[in-house]
């Protein structure tokens, strides 16, 4: 079994309700799809963490930003987030972030952190057959979008485990799938909010940053209690939840099986293009 996660931009409650539900699955391995770093302030805990797994990490857009001592090109509060970020990271934080690599690929399988066309930052929501023809591969994994997904195209399978740090679908519990070689399962695990809010009110960042946590949107999102009642319904029982348990119709389906440990012989693509991003 492998465990993909994406997105989790320094949200350390988010990450520790994950990977205590990865752990409980008996996960061989655990591969993220990128953006540890971003928004939330406890990037150094959160690395610490995957280091521990010994995860697989691919550099998402807010990595490179991050290790390259860019500004994100599309948000102020993003870059507000990040200078934070610079100045407290540890080194060796930092040095493992550059460590990332832009493709995992192998036996069938490929993953990155946007898309295909660039594994930086394209936004990959619907595709097509066409699209992943030619890429070597059949199932295909990615994240960037923060939303849960898993399309078939023909014999292609296409899989976005989601976010964990900052899901934008409406659902706040953490995001995660998990894959068997035979069978791709969308995870989702209640996480309190509360404590990473607190921590950003800690560092000195207001509701602006971290209100959406609560409703399952972007930064700039406020707290509405409309949510906290939605909240309150999936507090009904314990423990990770597959997403086909929840009213959005999407869960698990078969594939054709791959041998799961031959996934583990991957080839890495070890640099990002110094050409940055749009």
């Amino acid at each position: 079994m492998i465990a993909f996660v994406s997105d989790i931009h320094g949200n350390f409650p988010a990450l520790q309700a994950v990977m205590e539900e990865i752990d409980a699955s008996g996960c061989e391995a655990i591969i993220s799809l990128g953006d540890v770093a971003g928004y939330y302030c406890q990037v150094d805990e959160c690395i610490d963490l995957l280091r521990e797994k010994d995860v697989r990490s691919i550099m998402g857009n807010h990595d490179w930003y991050m290790v390259n001592d860019q500004p994100c090109p599309r948000s102020n509060a993003a870059n507000d987030t990040l200078r934070y970020q610079r100045a407290h990271i540890r080194a060796d934080s930092l040095e493992w972030l550059k460590q990332s690599v832009s493709v995992i690929e192998g036996n069938g399988v490929s993953c990155v952190h946007g898309g295909w066309k660039d594994p930086l930052d394209e936004y990959l929501t619907v595709a097509s057959e066409d699209y992943f023809k030619g890429r070597g591969a059949s199932h295909f994994f990615s994240g960037h979008t923060h939303v849960q997904s898993l399309r078939t195209y023909g014999s292609i399978v296409h899989c976005n485990p989601g976010s964990v740090g900052q899901p934008r679908d409406r659902d706040p519990r953490a995001a995660f799938a998990l894959f068997d070689g035979q069978r791709i399962d969308l995870r989702r695990v209640r996480y309190d909010v509360d404590r990473i809010a607190a921590a950003m009110e800690g560092c000195g960042f207001g509701r602006y940053y971290y209100g959406g946590l609560y409703s399952g949107r972007g930064i700039g999102a406020q707290k509405p209690e409309a949510t906290e009642l939605r909240q309150d319904k999936w507090n009904g029982r314990n423990g990770a939840e597959s997403s086909a348990s929840t009213e959005r119709p999407i869960g698990w389906f078969r594939v054709p099986r791959i041998p799961i440990h031959s996934i583990f012989v991957m080839t890495c693509i070890a640099s990002i293009p110094g050409a940055g991003t749009q």
